[in-house]
């Protein structure tokens, strides 16, 4: 097959939208039934259906949607993904990390004491009281000096040991943290470190908690007495604490993601 042979088989392939429409036909689902198990949204099925990835929020969201759909109508989402960024200009590179931390900057470094200087003073007060020593002790006709006698300093009580107990080490912040999230509900929080991402969370009984999208820098903390249920849209833009514990799972950029949480430690239900 020749390289001419391989293009004419590409462009021949249906588009995008019209091979998940087709799937979709084919596998008995309506548009309702197919934005019910994705939560991706009724105008961006239709639109997505018909080629047009505008109301997706950026090229992020509409891979996350292909890749949702495709398995909600049982259709393999990389090839579609890939047939994505081929139309599109590809997938961006990856920006590299900021530092996480500047260089230490060097400090000057400390004077040290001048002990020479110390001990030229100590030895002139040494030889400047010797000297008045010597000097009342010839006014005296040398009957030797005396030293005049003062009275005596009151002494003064010392003060009473504390009998306080030492204080209790601070806990640790992770500890901290732990305590003061309630141990009979279930609390999520949820912060968005990078771009944006769309969030819906859910109670147990099926109350719709928050549905919109958060941008960066913003966070939403959820509880519920049984259940929080996710689903988070461009997931590993998300920092995710479950009852005061950090959620450590290595989320993808521009991958949706469905999680339950329930009360204790963090576990995906």
């Amino acid at each position: 097959m020749t390289e001419d042979d391989q293009f004419s088989i590409e462009d021949d392939r249906p588009s995008i939208g019209r091979a998940l429409q087709q799937a979709r036909i084919d596998a008995g689902l309506t548009v309702d039934e197919v934005t019910t198990s994705t939560r991706v949204r009724i105008p961006i099925v239709h639109g997505i259906e018909e080629d047009d990835f505008s109301r997706c929020g950026g090229d992020v969201y509409a891979r996350g949607h292909i890749r949702a759909l495709a398995r909600a109508v049982g259709l393999d989402p990389d090839p579609l993904v890939a047939q994505f960024d081929a139309e599109h200009g590809g997938r961006p590179s990856p920006t590299p990390a900021a530092p996480l931390f500047e260089a230490e900057r060097i400090r000057p470094e400390r004077r040290r004491p001048n002990w020479t200087a110390a001990m030229v003073a100590a030895i002139v007060a040494v030889i400047g009281f010797v000297g008045f020593t010597l000097f009342n002790g010839a006014d005296d006709g040398g009957k030797g000096s005396h030293v005049a006698e003062g009275p005596a300093p009151e002494e003064k009580p010392s003060p009473a040991k504390s009998t306080s107990k030492p204080a209790d080490p601070k806990p640790d912040p992770s500890d901290s943290a732990i305590a003061a999230v309630p141990k009979d509900k279930v609390t999520v929080k949820l912060s968005v470190l990078d771009d944006k991402s769309w969030i819906s969370a859910k109670s147990h009984n099926g109350k719709l908690l928050f549905d919109g999208t958060l941008l960066k820098g913003e966070s939403r903390t959820f509880q519920d007495d049984e259940r929080v249920d996710l689903i988070l849209g461009n997931a590993g833009a998300i920092e995710l604490f479950v009852n005061g514990k950090k959620v450590e799972d290595q989320f993808e950029t521009g991958q949706v993601e469905r999680l339950s949480y329930t009360k204790g430690d963090p576990e995906v239900g």
